[in-house]
């Protein structure tokens, strides 16, 4: 099972959207996915289950009961819900979630290993996308704890560039505690390659990341918000549009990337167990 933190203290570029998007691509090529919302504002959860439902869930239901103690409250298995997609479930999370994500999380005891704890206790899935919040506060430390992989979003701006630093510092400092975690790599969101603004910065983030970026660029595309809106990851909502061809093809290259990361490029074929 390969666990992917989508992390950016910036607001606004992309996690939840990448999560939620991803989730069917991978789906649709016969991943089990697991998501799990590590964000308060929970949006991931309610674009696939409805603002009605996931706010009225009591914490125990939620992953916030991960974070209630020293220990997990409840059976891991027994937070994961179904979504109306084959092969997509999720770990929702609302408000009852802020209260534990504290800054200063390295001084927090075992609640750095939440995430860890609740994945340990799940079987089942071939891929976990974690949603983090826009910040760099507990939950989104407990996230790169339990993860192997990292994913930053970055929209090619200036509001989208800053902090990229500290995000890079907070992901050497989680290596210490967890070294098998990885930058998979800085994906180019929300797009728009008629603005010369756009061209400027994503070609500053090559220069500065190197190889790191990924080829595969998510545009600032409507065919995103509709599905969105509709509840339904872009590929099962237009399976012909360049968003949903783009959001395959970025799922594509992150499977490529994990398997050389991993030693298994040539043993898994994308959608097909050895």
């Amino acid at each position: 099972m390969r666990t992917i933190a989508f992390l950016n203290q910036k607001g606004g570029c992309g996690k939840s959207s990448s999560c939620f998007h991803l989730s069917g691509a991978f789906a649709q090529n016969g991943w089990r996915v697991l998501l799990v919302d590590a964000d308060p504002q929970g949006s991931l959860s309610q674009g696939f289950l409805g603002s009605e439902l996931v706010e009225n869930l009591p914490s125990t239901a939620t992953v916030a009961a991960a974070f209630e103690g020293d220990e997990l409250l409840v059976a891991s298995e027994s937070l994961v819900r179904p979504t109306s997609f084959s092969n997509i479930s999720i770990i929702p999370a609302n408000y009852t979630l802020a209260q534990f994500n504290q800054p200063s999380p390295e001084r927090l005891g075992l609640q750095q290993f939440a995430l860890s704890s609740l994945l340990d206790g799940i079987q089942g899935f071939d891929v976990v996308l974690v949603d983090c919040p826009p910040n760099l506060y507990l939950c989104s430390w407990a996230a790169l704890l339990a993860a192997e992989f990292v994913v930053i979003p970055v929209p090619p701006e200036d509001f989208g560039t800053q902090g990229l630093r500290v995000v890079h510092e907070a992901i050497g400092h989680a290596r210490l505690m967890n070294p098998s975690l990885n930058v998979l790599g800085h994906l180019v969101t929300r797009s728009d390659s008629r603005l010369l603004v756009h061209q400027v910065y994503e070609q500053t983030l090559r220069q500065l990341f190197g190889n790191t970026v990924f080829e595969t660029v998510i545009p600032e595309a409507v065919a995103f918000k509709v599905a969105l809106a509709c509840r339904q990851p872009v590929g099962y909502y237009t399976t012909r549009s360049s968003a949903a061809r783009l959001t395959l093809q970025l799922s594509r290259e992150m499977q490529h990337r994990m398997d050389a990361f991993t030693g298994e490029a040539g043993r898994v074929t994308y959608g097909h167990r050895a």
